[in-house]
């Protein structure tokens, strides 16, 4: 189930066109969730259609989202499906924060060879 999720979280990233998407492998790392997808936009509209058509594919294929995070700002949104929790950010703000060195002992996932 969750490596669907993960799928789906992951392709409507891309489908709305976010820059270097990264699924990083948070089991046994993270009580928080299983996966994190990393991303960034380079506009505020950007980085909410990015969180907002990863709610709409979630809720369409029957996943909960238990919470969305930081929308109104669109700065960095936080997508939280469960087993997989989505950092959308704008650009300035990805760099800043650097997720991918804070959890630099996460393994890389290629999500295409799910």
């Amino acid at each position: 189930m969750t490596k669907t999720l993960l799928q789906l979280a992951y392709k409507a990233a891309d489908d709305k066109r976010a820059e270097d998407i990264v699924v990083l492998n948070m089991q046994g790392i993270s009580p928080l969730a299983d996966h994190f997808i990393v991303c960034h936009a380079n506009s505020d509209r950007q980085v909410q259609a990015i969180a907002r058509e990863m709610v709409d594919v979630a809720h369409k294929e029957g996943f909960e989202v238990k919470r969305l995070e930081g929308f109104d700002a669109a700065r960095w949104i936080l997508v939280d499906m469960g087993d997989v929790v989505a950092h959308v950010f704008h650009r300035d703000e990805r760099t800043f924060y650097n997720l991918e060195r804070l959890w630099g002992d996460a393994p890389f996932v290629n999500v295409e060879e799910l």
